[in-house]
């Protein structure tokens, strides 16, 4: 500990900035991560584990209908030849390939336990085999003929390809998902019939664009089925651009069970969520009360998926119980889509769906160009060769006795028969069960027959008009295999509309409907409180605080607070914090900045309120548009610094009555005060100096009302207040005698401040 590192004898220490060694190391991992494990190929849709899996399979014969092996075997020779990783992420890679609700169209046949939709694992790699599948036989088909680049391995003792032949569109088709450094992908699986019919398009208009393939490509196929009901806009912007999502929907129908009632089934589920822990989800909320219009969930499935949700009632109505539960579970699911891939198996770049299969299609074009050129070499090489045994056929004698004599017969018999080298080693190579096989006309015949491909073949390198008729007729064998019409290549997944609901509604829908009552302290703590509960005195606060509003209301509604800012804010009551402590400081559920709150009440709809400054100033609002729906709120009253909001209260009559800090009260008809949406309002009140304390509406038949801090309400009859009657802005004269010392028209029995809340229901 703390001793230098001493350099060897003669070694030499070079100093290094911590910044530059730090940023040159990351680089060169963010590359290795970008290039060599996150991001798969554009051409053949693969990351370099899968390429490899599928590489070294091929390499221990499994094909498609051949005897499977233990996947414990694949993933040693994987491991061991081509990727210096752990065994377990190997397996893992594997597993994923032969999961039909994970792949569209699996590149592995599994047989054993390769886990399942709930989210069990796989058995260990010694209890499972595997072989490949005719997908990946495609992907694989040609790799001998030198149709791909191939690189050494990590240790130089062999080589692996660079990227597959890929017959078969699989970066779109099967999809792929990685996070790499500072970059991601995620591309949903497709079906391969619509990409062929695209590819086809593609092949005829080399220019067309994203846009015009959706003709072809309606969207994502998943494995496991589901319903998209993003709009065909929202669609057609993600594939145009290469980013984007897709909503998706679990797929449900609605069974009678007899005498009224009835149960949802669930038949599909959206892509990658495990069925168990949806299940424990779904239960989860229903203990806590918040799907009150479901009873009960049953996983009733056995091959396949049949999740039973029992609604509370007969009464509820289906399709807003399916919204509640979309709203709150992963029955809803939100699957990206980002085409970030690797062009040409370098470049990182985002495209839209036709430049990805434009990608596929360059690459077939290059792989079927390659391919030929090596046949066409390979029959070169046959002619010479046919051309060497025509000679031996037509001078055998002659040719076995040179043989026979000569020391070294190979220069002898190309210079007597004027023989190349490649036709003197092939006839001296030959054994001698095949001498009774020469025939000059079998020999003729091949000879023909290769000439014939021969020009055929180059025909087709010269032509790209012919290239790409063959490509075309390729694809339409891929699509033909993996048509509409065929089990595996039926489209899974369909496209639909989630049917418009009032949010309110749904809202209600997830909050269980029970009485509370909310209560606000003097420092702008809120909490609700179960049931009506008309004696507070056993309310406790904390220290230096009390009871400024209270007033009843059920879970479902909306609180609806007035800031002394002059803004209305509204809160979800099924949010607010329950009674057992102290509650929440009201700012943590709306941006109240420095303003203090003026009144509470809950949100009944269709009210009017009387809006009231200190300045003095007023009017009335509809309460309808007093909803704030943001965290900001609505500003509805106007100010100006220092002026801030006073009063509020619910027109219920046709009189206002206002009193100021100097204790004088006016009386005034309310028609002199106009109705607005959003103002500064006109003088309700004159003062000298202080201002508004303040304001009420009452009825000239019931008198005016207030409540001491007692608890006492004091009514005085029309005849009693006509000193008090003026007109909107008289200075008015001092309160009656008895009025509150803490001049407000309500006061609430612990000795809090009264306001809106307490007679609010």
């Amino acid at each position: 500990m703390g001793k230098r590192l001493i350099p060897p004898d003669k070694g030499q220490v070079e100093e290094v900035a911590l910044r530059e060694a730090l940023e040159e190391r990351y680089l060169a991992y963010a590359l290795s991560t970008i290039m060599n494990r996150a991001l798969p190929d554009a051409r053949d849709g693969l990351k370099p584990v899968h390429r490899r899996i599928l590489y070294g399979m091929r390499l221990l014969r499994l094909d498609p209908g051949s005897a499977f092996k233990k996947s414990a075997k694949v993933v040693g020779d994987v491991m061991g030849n081509f990727h210096p990783h752990g065994d377990q992420a190997i397996y893992d890679a594997l597993v994923r390939l032969a999961q039909d609700f994970a792949q569209r169209y699996p590149l592995v046949d599994g047989q054993g336990n390769f886990g399942n939709i709930d989210g069990d694992n796989a058995a260990a790699m010694r209890y499972t085999e595997a072989r490949l599948t005719e997908v990946a036989r495609l992907l694989i088909d040609g790799i001998d003929e030198d149709t791909v680049d191939f690189r050494a391995t990590y240790d130089g003792t062999s080589e692996e390809p660079v990227v597959l032949p890929a017959a078969f569109p699989n970066l779109l088709a099967n999809g792929s998902q990685g996070i790499a450094v500072g970059m991601a992908t995620s591309i949903p699986p497709h079906n391969a019939a619509e990409l062929c019919d695209a590819a086809l398009f593609l092949i005829d208009n080399p220019k067309a664009r994203s846009r015009t393939l959706l003709k072809y490509v309606k969207g994502p196929d998943f494995p496991t089925g589901g319903v998209i009901v993003d709009t065909p806009e929202t669609i057609a912007e993600a594939y145009n651009t290469g980013r984007g999502s897709f909503r998706v929907r679990a797929r449900w129908k609605q069974e009678d069970t007899g005498r009224g009632t009835y149960v949802i089934v669930i038949s599909e589920m959206p892509w990658l969520v495990q069925k168990s822990r949806l299940v424990e989800k779904l239960a989860e909320l229903i203990n806590e009360k918040k799907l009150p219009l479901v009873a009960d969930v049953r996983d009733e499935s056995a091959e396949d998926i049949r999740l039973v949700i029992e609604p509370r009632s007969r009464s509820v109505d289906a399709e807003l119980l399916m919204e509640s539960l979309f709203k709150l579970t992963e029955l809803e699911n939100r699957i990206p889509l980002n085409m970030n891939v690797l062009v040409k198996g370098r470049i990182p770049q985002v495209l839209g769906l036709a430049e990805v299969l434009r990608e596929w299609l360059d690459h077939r074009r290059e792989v079927l160009v390659r391919r030929s050129k090596h046949r066409l070499a390979e029959i070169e090489h046959r002619l010479e060769v046919l051309g060497g045994y025509l000679v031996a056929y037509l001078n055998l004698d002659k040719v076995i006795k040179i043989i026979r004599k000569e020391d070294e017969p190979k220069p002898v018999l190309m210079k007597t028969f004027k023989l190349s080298d490649v036709q003197a080693d092939a006839i001296l190579n030959m054994r001698l069960r095949n001498l009774r096989k020469l025939e000059e006309m079998e020999i003729r015949a091949e000879d023909k027959a290769l000439r014939e491909e021969r020009t055929k073949l180059k025909s087709l390198i010269g032509s790209p008009a012919q290239q790409w008729k063959t490509i075309a007729g390729q694809i339409k064998q891929i699509k033909e295999t993996f048509g509409p019409k065929t089990a595996i290549g039926k489209r899974r997944t369909t496209f639909g509309i989630a049917p418009s609901h009032d949010e309110a509604a749904i809202e209600e829908a997830m909050v269980v409907r029970e009485p509370i009552t909310v209560v606000v302290s003097e420092k702008g703590w809120i909490r609700a409180l179960r049931g009506h509960v008309s004696d507070l005195s056993g309310v406790a606060f904390k220290t230096d605080d009390a009871l400024k509003f209270a007033f009843p209301t059920e879970t479902t509604a909306k609180v609806m607070i007035f800031g002394s800012n002059g803004r209305f804010y509204t809160i979800e009551a099924s949010k607010l914090p329950g009674g057992r402590g102290h509650g929440e400081p009201v700012r943590l559920f709306i941006d109240l900045e420095d303003a203090d709150v003026v009144a509470a009440l809950a949100y009944q709809g269709g009210r009017k309120f009387l809006v009231a400054s200190q300045g003095g100033n007023g009017f009335v609002v509809a309460e309808d548009e007093c909803l704030g729906t943001t965290r900001k709120g609505k500003q509805v009253l106007n100010l100006k610094a220092p002026d801030k909001a006073r009063a509020m209260t619910t027109v219920d009559g046709e009189l206002a009555a206002a009193i100021g800090a100097n204790r004088k009260m006016v009386i005034f008809p309310l028609n002199q005060v106009p109705e607005m949406a959003r103002g500064r309002g006109v003088r309700l009140q004159r003062y000298k100096e202080k201002g508004l304390s303040d304001v009420t509406t009452f009825t000239a038949d019931t008198g005016l009302s207030w409540t001491d801090a007692a608890g006492r309400s004091f009514t005085l009859p029309m005849k009693e207040l006509k000193d008090w009657r003026g007109n909107r802005a008289d200075a008015g004269r001092i309160a009656p005698k008895g009025f509150p010392k803490n001049n407000t028209f309500r006061s609430l029995p612990s000795g809090g401040k009264g306001g809106e809340g307490d007679d609010a229901d």
